[in-house]
């Protein structure tokens, strides 16, 4: 069986790098790996395909820096070429992004096979790209892998059944990863040394919602006044250093260049609180056992929210510093299993194949 996988951002490449090595064991599979290119930035990208052991990608499309209508569409032509030449069995997309809509229309056009990673999830906002992709992902997929049963009984709501579509509840790949990593994850990060911090809170900020000037403003205000309770660390996505630079946005924290998946890890592992709109850092401060202030109004991983690791705040300083406060109070076990066994990945590979006549 020929696999084409689709990746193009940070959470992509940990997903995918799961999938990948549990593919491995089956003789007479192969994979194709489309590197969209929308992380380009080393340290949102090569880094992780050396850190995670992923063979270098088969194609990389360098298509970056667009509109969602530009970039989807380009996506679209330069992986249907892929298709056509390649001519896979099935084409594995993962998640949420234009290079997973773009990868399942592209394959879905020529009539391949879709296996959809990530599966379900809802946040129910519609004025996020995300979302919109997810969806239509969802309804275009074959294969429909859930990480957890909330995402299942989304699917069902929305009869997806109906259009042949097998679901499955496989958990979450990204948990496989971080018990996979945690024995490379280093004791701490060579910043947090250099500072002497004992006690911080990491944040990261890159939604596109939240990289406009106005609101990313109102975060950094929000950011500055908690770091004078707690030391802040963020390590800047490009587009949100960009917009502080372009604007002169005073950030009286610590800043720090894009993380590595396993600088990253120890980031999490040794800090005392979360601050995110990224739904990935938001299940892996979960299984690194740390409580998350989330700065969206809402989220796709509702379990959190619903058992008390994590606590939406949205942009509003006001609400951000009465989460912080209420979430340095917390205290909980961090021992219900949400997101699966660790094995993810392996049952994943083994359903592409146990399908793969269907």
């Amino acid at each position: 069986m020929k696999i084409i996988s689709v990746v193009g951002a940070r959470p992509q490449f940990i997903k995918a790098a799961v999938v990948s090595r549990a593919l491995q064991n089956y003789s007479g599979t192969k994979e194709v790996m489309i590197h969209t290119g929308q992380h380009f930035d080393d340290n949102m990208s090569e880094i992780f395909f050396r850190q995670l052991l992923i063979k270098n990608p088969g194609y990389h499309l360098n298509i970056s820096n667009l509109n969602h209508g530009a970039m989807t569409g380009r996506m679209l032509e330069k992986i249907e070429e892929v298709i056509l030449k390649e001519k896979p069995d099935t084409v594995l997309v993962y998640g949420d992004t234009n290079s997973t809509l773009a990868g399942a229309l592209a394959a879905k056009k020529q009539q391949v096979r879709v296996a959809h990673v990530e599966a379900g999830l809802r946040s129910f906002n519609m004025a996020m790209p995300e979302e919109i992709n997810r969806m239509l992902t969802d309804r275009i997929s074959d294969m429909l892998f859930c990480p957890t049963t909330s995402a299942i009984n989304n699917l069902k709501k929305e009869s997806v059944e109906m259009s042949g579509a097998k679901m499955f509840l496989t958990g979450d790949v990204m948990y496989d990863a971080v018990l996979h990593a945690e024995k490379n994850i280093p004791p701490k990060h060579p910043f947090i040394e250099n500072l002497k911090l004992n006690e911080y809170i990491l944040c990261t900020i890159h939604r596109q919602e939240n990289t406009t000037s106005s609101v990313l403003k109102k975060l950094i205000d929000a950011l500055n006044g908690i770091h004078q309770k707690m030391p802040v660390v963020m390590p800047v996505h490009p587009r949100t250093a960009a917009l502080i630079k372009n604007e002169m946005i005073d950030c009286r924290f610590y800043l720090t260049e894009p993380a590595g998946y396993f600088e990253m890890m120890a980031l999490l592992k040794n800090c005392r609180l979360v601050m995110t709109d990224s739904g990935g850092l938001q299940k892996e401060a979960f299984f690194m056992k740390k409580f998350c202030i989330t700065l969206r109004n809402d989220t796709e991983w509702t379990e959190l929210v619903d058992n008390g690791y994590n606590l939406l705040a949205g942009t509003d300083a006001g609400k951000i510093s009465a989460a912080f406060e209420s979430a340095m109070k917390l205290k909980k076990s961090f021992t219900e299993n949400f997101y699966g066994d660790g094995h993810a990945g392996e049952k994943i590979a083994a359903l592409l194949l146990e399908n793969f006549h269907d």
